[in-house]
């Protein structure tokens, strides 16, 4: 069965030792470029509070089926149109996009792990878990767009990251590392956290603005364009939005 168009809805759950799975809501993680994740936010502009308990429980009946104990994450594709959601993988491990889910719960989700695998009791029931508040994650990587986004290796000469209330850095990148071109172009992850999706995103172009990276290439300006394009201030997006916008999202970059 064909879902077209779809959005790309995961949903982050816990389970520990003891039989308890709670869900922490959902993260759309329908901007994609080659199927590969590019901008992911929390909670998703598609999900309502009717929909969010569908998908949530049934996120948490197919954990509890294998008896599941960790963090993990069960990923949908939405028909928008009618409500339908399909499941399509679950990813056994932290991810990540993690940390818009950490910052609309207040839940940390490592110590959390690290909890479980200690032999611990999750310490949140379900009833416990509320969504406050909008998180947006931009990934920060090495390529170069004009280029057909090839990766870009080197050292990087210089460079500065934003800091503030609301915003989160996670990297290990420094002035003078050398990006090697054996791995995975991901340098940072850029997380913004605002009282509304609308506040986020200017908090996020913001932030993004205040990135310095020299010395390599990277899309920090292409995911601003993405953050500036009309349609996605508005939530109209699903998974083919960057491949239907590419050429506008380049000619954004590049005027």
């Amino acid at each position: 069965k064909v879902i077209y168009p779809a959005r790309h809805i995961e949903v982050q759950i816990l389970g520990d030792s003891y039989g308890n799975i709670v869900h922490l809501g959902e993260r759309d993680c329908s901007l994609q470029r080659n199927n590969q994740k590019v901008l992911e936010e929390s909670p998703s502009v598609a999900i309502g509070k009717t929909l969010r308990h569908e998908i949530g429980s049934a996120a948490v009946r197919a954990a509890k089926a294998v008896n599941y104990e960790n963090a993990g994450t069960i990923e949908f594709l939405l028909d928008e149109k009618t409500g339908q959601f399909y499941f399509m993988e679950m990813n056994t491990r932290i991810q990540v996009e993690h940390p818009v889910t950490e910052w609309v719960t207040g839940i940390d989700l490592i110590k959390e792990q690290i909890r479980i695998a200690d032999g611990r009791e999750l310490s949140y029931r379900q009833e416990d878990v509320q969504l406050t508040g909008h998180a947006i994650e931009c990934r920060i990587n090495a390529e170069n767009f004009a280029k057909n986004f090839r990766p870009c290796p080197g050292t990087i000469t210089d460079m500065y990251l934003p800091g503030g209330k609301g915003v989160r850095i996670d990297s290990a990148i420094y002035s003078g590392y050398t990006v090697p071109p054996y791995y995975d172009n991901m340098l940072a992850k850029l997380i913004v956290y605002a009282k509304n999706r609308a506040e986020a995103i200017m908090k996020m172009r913001s932030a993004l603005g205040e990135v310095i990276i020299e010395g390599i290439d990277t899309n920090v300006d292409y995911q601003y364009e993405i953050l500036n394009h009309p349609d996605y201030q508005a939530g109209e997006f699903d998974i083919e939005f960057i491949a239907d916008k590419e050429q506008e999202l380049l000619e954004g970059v590049t005027e």
